[in-house]
């Protein structure tokens, strides 16, 4: 009989103490890292504030503004602009350091389907920021500003403003994530295909309610959010089609290799 283990097992037996240093020299480079770009950033804190305020901008009435109604706010929102950025894009390092503190216990089968996933992870976060940007925003501040009683100028201070963007980015980014989530359920055993699809008429009505909490009271917002989550739990569920198979194909391989 061999006494040959895998890295994996390997992995499973290391001391905690070696855990513990090992996460928390992986958490010292994200650090450093997302210092880095803040660093890089920060310097066009103005710029990339203009830039993230152009979608409210554009339909502020002639002769009003934006205005900052803290003495310290020309200057922390910016600065809160750029630190939020920053990590935003760090998010690719930060992955890549949680993989690497948690392949090494992980199985081959394991590592061939988390690979792909964590690259799907980003690219969808970035997809749902991008379609809160150049979808969401133009027609949530054309409508809110369209709505303004007579007499009242809209100008909308710059901190309130990035809160409540951030927000928003976060909400369609986390939303975007549906697939990820919906085959890591799949492939987890906590649910199965037929069940996915006997709850749709549930997760529908799920994605609308979501929609109404995270977004701004009006139908358009609520609309824009709920009905991609719903597509994406749809692509979620073929995905989970696709991946059920090759899971069951390297767990045989892995087996009958062993």
């Amino acid at each position: 009989m061999s006494d040959k283990r895998t890295k994996a097992d390997a992995a499973k037996d290391m001391p905690l103490v070696a855990h513990l240093t090992e996460l928390r020299s992986r958490l010292l480079r994200i650090v450093v890292v997302w210092l880095l770009i803040f660093a890089g950033l920060f310097y066009f804190a103005n710029d990339l504030y203009a830039f993230i305020s152009e979608p409210l901008r554009v339909y502020l009435p002639e002769g009003t503004s934006m205005i900052a109604t803290d003495v310290a706010s020309p200057f922390l929102t910016p600065f809160k602009l750029a630190l939020v950025s920053a990590l935003f894009l760090a998010m690719p390092f930060v992955l890549h350091q949680l993989w690497g503190f948690i392949a090494p216990g992980l199985y081959k089968h394991e590592k061939r389907l988390a690979v792909p996933l964590l690259a799907s992870s980003i690219f969808l976060f970035y997809a749902g920021m991008a379609f809160a940007y150049y979808v969401v925003f133009p027609l949530v501040f054309g409508f809110f500003t369209s709505t303004a009683p007579a007499g009242v100028a809209v100008m909308t201070d710059i901190n309130k403003y990035l809160d409540f963007v951030l927000t928003l980015f976060m909400a369609f980014g986390l939303a975007f994530e549906i697939p990820v989530a919906t085959v890591l359920l799949v492939l987890s055993g906590a649910v199965d295909v037929p069940k996915l699809r006997r709850i749709r008429p549930y997760v529908v009505v799920g994605c609308f309610v979501i929609g109404m909490v995270l977004t701004p009271p009006d139908v358009i917002s609520q609309a824009l959010l709920a009905i991609p989550m719903w597509l994406l739990y749809e692509v979620g569920i073929l995905f989970s089609l696709l991946a059920k198979p090759m899971k069951r194909s390297d767990e045989a391989s892995s087996d009958s290799a062993a």
